[in-house]
């Protein structure tokens, strides 16, 4: 069994990336430049922003951080984005989901200029993706697609089964591993809360991405032995002995799962850090304009 590790990895991208932006400098280029807009004072929501700020700061991007107040209203928010749209030193943003329920998020995604979408949510970007059209990817499946390249795990010809059909992670993975594509060719089931017998399914994977969002889901007489395990969740479970009185955990039940698989992703430090590093990638490809002239 071999540990994807996603700090290491993340940190490996992020030191490539710095280089670019010395050579860049080098030769006089304009440096890439990442907005976020943060609505509010939601902690986890902060928490990620401010991580993908350090991040831009350690690979010597630009960045702005934008924080309107809770009760902003929607076309005051539609404002902002229209200014960043129209913004020349903005190569690309981020509008930080959830949004206040007085907002339209979707109203507030399709805002967004798609040369400028380096969350890869906008739905043009999406259809480019489906496509196989150049387009910004969706960062955390954009990042599962990296670890699986870096760490040579073959994927032609694999059965995947994807744990979740959302529009953000199980939705676009599925799309992704099953194009024509260096890491791609799978044969891939989708599955989610109203698939009949989700544990026969898994047992038939050679790749598993779980993205249900259910503590502890998956167990080891779903995994067969070898399978490669991608934990995409994120859940907070609490915990009296932890310093925060929680601690976080997979969609995996990582002790259980681990010891049957090739390669697994653990929680935290799998496929989270390569999320924000993803989107630095993307914003570098916008500053190029390798996606959009």
């Amino acid at each position: 069994m071999e540990i994807i590790d996603g700090n290491k990895l993340a940190k490996t991208i992020k030191e490539e990336l710095a280089q670019e932006v010395e050579q860049i400098k080098a030769n006089g280029g304009k440096i890439p430049h990442l907005a976020a807009v943060l609505v509010g004072n939601d902690p986890a929501s902060q928490s990620y922003v401010r991580s993908k700020v350090r991040s831009c700061e350690m690979v010597g991007f630009e960045s702005t951080m934008i924080t309107p107040d809770a009760d902003v209203s929607e076309a005051e928010l539609l404002d902002i984005v229209k200014q960043l749209n129209e913004n020349p030193e903005i190569d690309g943003f981020i509008v930080q989901l959830p949004l206040p329920a007085h907002i339209d998020a979707e109203k507030v995604t399709l805002a967004i200029d798609p040369k400028k979408d380096v969350d890869g949510f906008h739905p043009q970007n999406f259809g480019r993706m489906a496509l196989g059209l150049p387009c910004y990817l969706p960062a955390t499946p954009f990042g599962i697609i990296t670890m699986l390249d870096r760490y040579g795990i073959e994927t032609s010809g694999k059965h995947c089964v994807v744990l979740g059909r959302s529009n953000i992670v199980g939705t676009p993975i599925s799309l992704l591993l099953s194009r024509k594509a260096k890491v791609g060719n799978c044969t891939v089931t989708i599955t989610h809360s109203r698939t009949k017998n989700i544990g026969e399914e898994l047992r038939r994977a050679d790749i598993i991405v779980a993205a249900i969002g259910i503590p502890h889901f998956v167990k080891a007489n779903m995994v067969k032995d070898g399978a490669v395990v991608i934990d995409v969740g994120i859940n907070r479970v609490d915990d009296a002995t932890a310093k925060r009185g929680y601690r976080l955990v997979g969609d995996v039940d990582y002790a259980e799962v681990a010891p049957k698989s090739s390669f697994i992703t653990p929680v935290p430090g799998g496929v989270g850090p390569m999320t924000v590093t993803s989107l630095l990638l993307n914003t570098l490809r916008a500053s190029r304009k390798e996606v959009y002239d």
